[in-house]
């Protein structure tokens, strides 16, 4: 489990395929600090473990299940992501409950520049649209983040300076591709609506 809150940027190193997936390197620091073998590393919002750690950086292995149903498919050498460690019990939850399984991508509909803050709005996919509601909590690239605006077919978040800094949100710009996790709770509801509807049906 993850709270969305960043601990670094590190750097796509090298994908190399692997079976049915592929195993990518990736350069960290501060994550590396006690990771273990076996370890879950959120990676833009995606849940990998590490398999090997070495001075600056780690390896992890990915099935083909998880790169194309996220952005990881368009990762290369040189791409910047997202680090947070799985988070441990006792820690403060900053952010929400995250668990790194990306429920589909979005992209990026328009970058709105503010004296402080940036605007970020994103197309929103029929299968989660419904689950993503005003002030609710969204998980965009493992970054967490409550909806400041909500459409049929799209949402906003507001990032503030901090986000824009020590994120790769800082970075989009329209047309890029961002991982999407939707509230926990949201899917456990939606779950129960749709088993309470087959038995009335």
């Amino acid at each position: 489990m993850f709270t969305g809150l960043i601990e670094e940027m590190g750097t796509v190193v090298e994908r190399i395929a692997s079976g049915d997936g592929e195993r990518i390197t990736i350069s960290a620091s501060l994550v590396l600090e006690d990771l273990s073998h076996g370890d879950s590393i959120a990676v833009s919002g995606v849940c990998l473990t590490a398999v090997e750690k070495n001075d600056d950086g780690f390896v992890a292995d990915v099935m083909a299940e998880t790169i194309r149903h996220s952005s990881l498919s368009r990762w290369a050498p040189g791409t910047k992501v997202n680090l947070e460690r799985a988070a441990a019990v006792g820690d403060r939850l900053g952010g929400h409950i995250v668990q790194g399984h990306v429920d589909a991508t979005a992209s990026v509909l328009a970058v709105t520049p503010g004296d402080k803050w940036s605007v970020l709005r994103l197309n929103l996919d029929d299968s989660i649209a419904e689950l993503v509601a005003m002030k609710g909590s969204i998980c965009i690239d493992g970054v967490s983040l409550t909806i400041s605006s909500v459409g049929r077919d799209w949402c906003e978040v507001s990032l503030i300076p901090e986000t824009l800094s020590a994120t790769t949100l800082g970075t989009l710009s329209e047309g890029d591709t961002v991982n999407i996790e939707t509230d926990i709770l949201a899917r456990q509801v939606q779950r129960m609506l749709e088993l309470r509807q087959s038995v009335e049906v």
